[in-house]
């Protein structure tokens, strides 16, 4: 590596939207720099499931709700 180019490697304190922290490893900022996390796995609703789309239904499902009345009578 190349020497005075890269930044500084070191450890940063990172406080989740709950309130919890831990320690890691990072270029963000200086040495002991905290990072406060707006969204996270807590909260983010791509890992807590989040609300469903009503779009989110399958082609056969819209098909019958949309001419389910036509056709074979049972």
């Amino acid at each position: 590596m190349k020497k005075d180019i890269h930044p500084t490697y070191h450890t940063i304190k990172v406080v989740m939207t709950d309130g919890s922290t831990f320690e890691t490893r990072s270029t963000y900022g200086e040495e002991g720099a905290t990072i406060n996390l707006d969204i996270d796995p807590l909260s983010h609703p791509a890992w807590t499931g989040g609300p469903q789309r009503v779009g989110e239904r399958g082609r056969v499902s819209k098909f019958n709700q949309k001419f389910g009345s036509f056709g074979l009578k049972k």
